[in-house]
């Protein structure tokens, strides 16, 4: 079968290669035709910096982790059928914590788990994939054409759900958010703050009237191009423009994963605001801080920072609901975000400095997957 595969120790080599058809011969397993799989900050860290950790003995990988396929085969114990559309967990347990004894390997507590596609196990950018059914999630047929983005929804799911459960310690009403960064994460964060309800305002690099900015304009989100001639101008950019909404915010999302970015936006979370961190980006950047400040303004003002990275099998059912409420009240904007779609034969040549948004790989053309899962229900009546 075809899949893109990376090698190499020091200098990253992406190649299409043809591996074997993996096998599902267990009760609970599952045999996945990979319909589409996107790519995001995490693919292009891998191969521009060097960021996966090979599978053990191994100096190759298949990548990928953002996974839209129907099932071809599915063990009699699995709870899926063929034909169903699904996509799946990223994450495998290390089977030694209680969190992951648990189902939250999300929140593992060794650092000894794998991910597909990112640590020490194959990821999904390849023809077919074999999952335990326990690491499935069913996509609803309707959710077709936005179902690639489950994955990165469910990160953003994660991330409010903790917050909601942070800020128990309190009454807590929210009114105003800032998102830093509109790449897809920071527009799917956008898309969820205003599904509830949030004054929100997006702080990016992009062009002001670039595809990511009209996005956001559309779902009513006030955009603002950062000043990026100078890195210093960027950071103090940033406290202008809240000093003159004349406000704080309720959360920021730092969505960039520049760590200095991140730091700096502690002075303007809001009294007992939270302060989400998404992403990491390899040498970012140092930053002279003023620690005394930072602390002070964490420890007198009861404001909280959260790291969030991975997402459980409740967030993806979580995100799936949300994307659903995105597409109703905005629709077509989800087919918007997927800006570069390519076959998987694009992908050694990919350039990511010219990928607008998002970047999907249709492994499958889009056009024959309602017919691929038609004949497989049809087969499973023969």
């Amino acid at each position: 079968m075809k899949a893109i595969a990376i090698s190499g120790i020091e200098q990253v080599t992406v190649s299409l290669t043809d591996s074997p058809k993996p096998q599902s011969d267990g009760p609970a397993d599952v045999l996945i035709r990979v319909l589409c799989v996107g790519l995001d900050g995490t693919d292009r860290e891998i191969i521009a910096d060097n960021f996966a950790r090979y599978p053990e003995g191994r100096s190759d990988m298949v990548i990928g982790h953002e996974l839209l396929g129907v099932v071809e085969r599915a063990g009699p114990e699995s709870g899926f059928a063929r034909g169903d559309f699904v996509t799946a967990l990223v994450r495998r347990p290390c089977g030694e914590c209680v969190n992951c004894r648990n189902g939250q390997q999300d929140f593992c507590q060794t650092g000894r788990y794998t991910e597909r596609g990112i640590k020490g196990a194959d990821g999904y950018l390849c023809e077919y994939v074999a999952e335990h059914s326990a690491f499935v999630i069913e996509v609803p047929e309707a959710c077709l054409p936005y179902g690639v983005l489950v994955e990165p929804q469910s990160i953003v799911e994660k991330v409010w759900a903790q917050t909601l459960k942070i800020q128990q310690r309190m009454i807590w009403q929210p009114g105003t958010v800032l998102i830093l960064g509109s790449g897809p994460l920071g527009i799917l964060a956008a898309m969820t703050c205003r599904i509830l309800g949030f004054d929100t305002h997006v702080w990016s690099k992009s062009d002001a009237a670039s595809a990511n900015a009209d996005i956001l304009r559309r779902i009513g989100a006030h955009y603002r191009e950062a000043d990026s001639s100078a890195e210093d101008a960027f950071k103090s950019g940033l406290t202008a423009y809240a000093e003159r909404l004349g406000t704080g915010f309720d959360m920021i999302w730092e969505c960039t994963g520049h760590a200095p970015l991140g730091f700096e936006a502690i002075p303007l979370v809001r009294n007992n605001g939270i302060l989400a961190l998404l992403g990491v980006t390899p040498g970012s950047g140092r930053l002279d801080l003023p620690s005394d400040t930072t602390y002070r303004e964490l420890v007198v003002k009861n404001k909280c920072v959260i790291g969030s990275v991975n997402a459980s099998r409740d967030d993806f059912e979580t995100a799936i609901h949300r994307l659903r409420e995105i597409e109703r009240h905005y629709p077509g904007m989800l087919d918007k975000l997927q800006t570069d779609r390519m076959s998987i034969e694009d992908v050694p040549a990919i350039e990511f400095g010219r990928i607008a948004i998002k970047a999907v790989v249709d492994v499958v053309p889009q056009a024959e997957w309602a017919s691929l899962s038609t004949r497989y229900k049809e087969d499973r009546g023969r």
